[in-house]
């Protein structure tokens, strides 16, 4: 893989502007604030190779770097572009060949593998209608119900960290438009766009209610039908999530919607279980084609240490919502993993979800047995124009790995998942110190001697390990702030024996 010592802290400040005014200011052509959205995207291969052959930066005064809107000072963009110059020197050449990035999923053929998931960024003719004319292959659109709910205000609040938020919190529930108002906007779409995906989310309250909102999608122009038995917001009780928290409600409500469609199906499953498979196994009784997951996660966030209130607060008030973000991909790739390496019913159709900010996630949900992936909340933040790098970055990224297909990644990595009985626990990997980059701060000292198993000290401004005290737990390389630390030492027995003399 491609070196990734890009100083991405400069993109991490970027403003990512919708138009930025630096690549206005560009004397050279060039488009730095692109450059710095690609970075931030760990698109590096693709803004590396979207540079000339000269470094034009070089001798430049930097108009861009004036035009930058950050209050506290401008993005070092010089210092980026210089970077990725010797980046784009350093890459090995990928090659032309064609990458194909289409798939057939639930016999409905995707052209990519990045679709809009059921929520806000789904919502509307124009928003999917954008979203299609730049390269997104499909939609789930927001739940369509037959009835309007009563939304609250404000309904969002997040988590921030640097530039964005990593953790989301919502209290929304279903489209508030009628159901023949959303029934029109598939019937457009279907029409403007028939090579496109529609996938249409519904909701119903009882079964006569799932059959026919499927059978009228379907009669809209879905090509695929979602069963939300997820949405954890619901204002009605028996709805949403407390219908996924029961196979048998999970079974019945999937038999009434297939019942009333003959399009691919698919039960859209929440993680506020303990354990996803018997509700997975549940839908495929009652006529599920496939899988989605995961739904947002049940959450209480914000709490405001002068009105005692949770966020986001509605005159005081407010309650269990759902968590979205990068900050649940680890909750959501393990039921993916779960669902895929399920015996009863080995690698079923997943369109996964859940934390997909960037192409390499996109990547890990399809290792662990994802066909495509929906996202919600990297649009909220920053718009769908994400798709350019997600699509870039994933096809220099099969060409790196000399892959023809995206559907060859499918379930590459289940098998490296075990159970933790199955460990290799005989040897310790001890980390390995890179002199040259330890600035000295004794971060790792301090976690290890507080938090850890004290095998580190300081000395003459240096970590110190004694190998007889670690126990190989990575934590010093997780704190190290400038990455001077790496799990790649050497493998030992346990007591600092070599291995295989114990």
């Amino acid at each position: 893989m491609w070196n990734t010592n890009i100083p991405k802290e400069e993109a991490e400040r970027c403003l990512l502007c919708p138009e930025g005014p630096c690549t206005a200011a560009c004397p050279h052509g060039l488009d730095p604030a692109g450059l710095l959205r690609s970075v931030r995207f760990q698109n590096i291969a693709g803004a590396a190779g979207r540079l000339p052959a000269d470094n034009l930066c070089a001798g430049c005064p930097a108009p861009c770097e004036g035009a930058c809107l950050r209050p506290d000072g401008p993005v070092r963009i010089r210092r980026l572009c210089t970077a990725l110059h010797k980046e784009k020197e350093g890459m090995k050449a990928l090659g032309g060949d064609s990458v194909d990035l289409s798939s057939t999923f639930c016999g409905v053929r995707l052209e990519n593998p990045f679709l809009l998931s059921s929520s806000v960024v789904a919502s509307s003719y124009e928003k999917i209608a954008r979203a299609f004319d730049i390269g997104w292959a499909g939609a789930c659109f927001k739940t369509i119900c037959d009835f309007i709910p009563r939304e609250a205000s404000p309904r969002y609040s997040a988590l921030s960290g640097g530039n964005g938020f990593y953790g989301f919190k919502n209290i929304e529930q279903l489209s508030c438009d009628s159901l023949e108002e959303d029934l029109e906007i598939l019937r457009r779409l279907k029409r403007d766009y028939p090579t496109k995906v529609l996938i249409a989310s519904i909701m119903g309250r009882d079964e006569e209610e799932w059959t026919r909102l499927a059978r009228l999608v379907e009669e809209a122009g879905a090509d695929i039908v979602e069963c939300n038995f997820s949405c954890p917001n619901m204002e009605q009780d028996g709805l949403g999530v407390d219908v996924g928290q029961s196979p048998e409600a999970v079974e019945r409500y999937t038999a009434a919607a297939r019942r009333g469609c003959s399009v691919p199906l698919l039960a859209k499953l929440t993680p506020n279980v303990g354990d996803m498979r018997p509700m997975a196994r549940a839908a495929r009784r009652g006529g599920t084609d496939g899988l989605a997951a995961i739904n947002t996660v049940k959450s209480i966030m914000g709490m405001n240490l002068d009105t005692y209130a949770t966020s986001p607060s509605v005159r005081g008030l407010s309650g269990v919502g759902g968590y979205s973000g990068k900050a649940v991909k680890p909750i959501a790739l393990r039921f993916i993993w779960e669902l895929a390496s399920d015996p009863q019913w080995p690698a079923p159709p997943i369109s996964g979800m859940g934390g997909i900010e960037t192409w390499r996630d996109a990547v890990e949900f399809l290792l662990l047995g994802a066909d495509h992936v929906q996202i919600t909340t990297a649009v909220m933040q920053y718009g769908l124009r994400i798709i350019d790098d997600l699509l870039e970055g994933l096809t220099l990224y099969l060409r790196e790995k000399a892959l023809t297909r995206v559907t060859d990644l499918k379930g590459l990595g289940v098998e490296n998942v075990a159970a933790l009985e199955d460990l290799e626990r005989e040897s310790i990997l001890l980390p390995r110190f890179d002199r040259s980059r330890c600035v000295g701060c004794g971060r790792c000292a301090l976690s290890c001697r507080d938090g850890g198993h004290e095998a580190l000290t300081m000395r003459r401004g240096q970590p110190v390990m004694d190998p007889a005290a670690c126990v190989g737990c990575h934590l010093c390389v997780l704190v190290c702030p400038v990455q001077a630390i790496s799990g790649f030492g050497r493998r030992i027995g346990p007591r600092g024996c070599p291995e295989g003399r114990h």
